[in-house]
């Protein structure tokens, strides 16, 4: 009986101090203070302070750009952690980082998705409606934004090219050397067939004439 319980008790301490362990541990994450993933969130608070604004008050026009602004800033930030998270996580499985980072962009999601129901929930404030297409809006405005920055810098980049391309062309043309334009003289081998041509007639006007000059004599 006794050597039954020994594993028995055995057992439960070390599953009974995992388990305390644990919720301790757990207890003390969720109140430690992460470093911040994202750094201070400037468009949120120049909505906040155009908001609270009252001597003058801030007009409609310039609060809804504000709110765009910060709706923009929150769809680059859902962008971000949609890039980071899947990466993040096999580097936590690999041991490469540690748990404050996995923890730190966890917060910052979840006080996401608090930023964005609170942007929402401004967005009707000012057009019944506004909150279900804020962020589609604000999305095509980053992307009409990223064009039109590419498109600025289309000039940069052509003066570049110009001058990388102009650069190799320069050290790959090698100048040719000039052919000289006056006529070879002719030699005396192109000239030879024709005297040879010239003592052969010669030769034979000579043997045609002793030829005539033996028939006068008969």
């Amino acid at each position: 009986m006794t050597s039954v319980l020994v594993p028995v008790a055995y057992v439960i301490i070390i599953f009974g101090g995992l388990f305390v362990f644990s919720y301790y541990y757990r207890k003390h994450t969720a109140t430690k203070a992460f470093e911040p993933y994202f750094p201070t969130h400037a468009e949120r608070n120049a909505y906040i302070t155009l908001l609270q604004k009252t001597d003058p008050p801030a007009n409609d026009a310039l609060l809804k750009s504000a709110l765009v602004r910060r709706a923009m800033a929150d769809v680059q930030r859902v962008l971000r952690i949609r890039e980071d998270k899947p990466a993040m996580q096999n580097l936590l499985q690999k041991g490469s980082i540690g748990d404050d980072l996995w923890n730190s962009l966890l917060a910052a999601e979840k006080e996401l998705e608090g930023e964005i129901m609170e942007v929402v929930a401004e967005a009707n404030t000012f057009v019944e409606g506004w909150g279900q297409v804020i962020f589609p809006t604000a999305n095509e405005m980053l992307a009409n934004e990223k064009m039109r920055a590419a498109f600025d810098r289309t000039n940069e980049l052509k003066a570049e090219l110009e001058v990388k391309y102009a650069q190799q062309a320069k050290y790959e043309v090698t100048p040719k050397p000039a052919e000289s334009s006056t006529p070879s003289k002719p030699t005396n081998d192109m000239l030879s067939p024709s005297n040879d041509n010239a003592s052969s007639d010669n030769e034979g006007s000579v043997t045609s004439k002793s030829g005539n000059k033996t028939k006068k004599r008969k």
